[in-house]
């Protein structure tokens, strides 16, 4: 008796997501497309050469039931579990960064909360939202309720989008934990608090960071957990949170040096893996598949690394 279309093995969902991440493959749909005539891929995820592959909608169902048993973290684990078996993790020294991830939102839904859907207009209605004052306290995304209206930086355009944290480690440049959070002023802020309280151990840490970190605040709490605020002086038209005190030590420069080694896995998160522009929509699932692009990351650095050590 035919009771619809069989479920897909969990480790054969993790290594079609892989592919996905590594290869830049925009949708489930365009996957699947892949999986018909690329046998390399089929070998990877375990189809043999005349199995059927799987409906775009049962891939997709199948990969929303992974959320629940947190399969993301979990892989992400095993992998930093590897890295750390090569002696490739420090545990001393680390950088923490942020990036705004473009939520799958258009500005058109960005609607005042008590206001009704707008009459008429099919599935893209004209909306005039010129002159009005649009702020998440009084509207929200129909599309993403999640999203946010976030400005990075003065003068540049306002996103619907959520903040992506990573922590990286100075050895080797790998990302050892990840936070995605609502876009707003104090999200990067907050979630470095976070990262950091989660490293193990009670020895003391240095942590890197971009000027954007440098609040009295901020240094007060890195130092009362025991970590040295190595971060970018933020001078303009304000004085910086650190002095001489630290700036003054050779370790200091070694992290302004390496700090930047974060932009990399951003950059190739955003390119390759394809979080320039968010493909799924939700706080939970946004944050399942940033964690799992950083894990991709690391395995795509871990092998270049070992690499150069044979």
């Amino acid at each position: 008796m035919n009771v619809g279309r069989p479920s897909i093995a969990p480790e054969k969902l993790l290594r079609a997501l892989l592919l996905q991440a590594l290869y830049t493959i925009r949708s489930e749909r365009q996957l699947m497309e892949q999986l018909e005539y690329t046998l390399l891929f089929r070998w990877f995820v375990g189809l043999g050469m005349d199995d059927a592959v799987w409906a775009p909608t049962t891939f997709t169902k199948n990969r929303n039931r992974l959320l629940d048993g947190d399969i993301a973290a979990a892989f992400f684990e095993a992998v930093l579990i590897h890295a750390d078996s090569q002696r490739l993790l420090s545990d001393e020294h680390f950088t923490v960064d942020g990036t705004l991830l473009e939520a799958w939102a258009s500005q058109k839904s960005f609607r005042p909360r008590d206001e009704d859907p707008p009459p008429g207009g099919g599935g893209n209605p004209t909306v005039n939202f010129h002159g009005q004052r649009r702020t998440n306290a009084t509207h929200r995304s129909t599309t993403d309720p999640d999203a946010r209206l976030y400005k990075k930086a003065r003068g540049r355009e306002a996103q619907l989008g959520y903040l992506g944290h990573v922590l990286m480690e100075h050895r080797s440049g790998l990302i050892v934990q990840t936070q995605v959070t609502p876009a707003d002023g104090y999200g990067e802020r907050d979630a470095a608090v976070v990262m950091i309280a989660r490293v193990p151990g009670r020895h003391r840490i240095t942590v890197a960071a971009d000027k954007g970190y440098d609040t009295r605040d901020l240094v007060a709490g890195l130092r009362a957990m025991g970590a040295t605020p190595h971060l970018a002086q933020h001078t303009t038209k304000r004085r910086s949170a650190i002095d001489a005190r630290t700036t003054r030590h050779p370790g200091y420069a070694i992290s302004q040096q390496k700090r930047k080694l974060v932009e990399q896995g951003f950059g190739w998160m955003k390119t390759i893996g394809g979080l320039r522009k968010l493909r799924h929509r939700g706080g939970p699932l946004v944050e399942w598949i940033f964690t799992f692009t950083a894990a991709a990351y690391n395995i795509v650095r871990m092998r270049r690394l070992l690499q150069a050590t044979t």
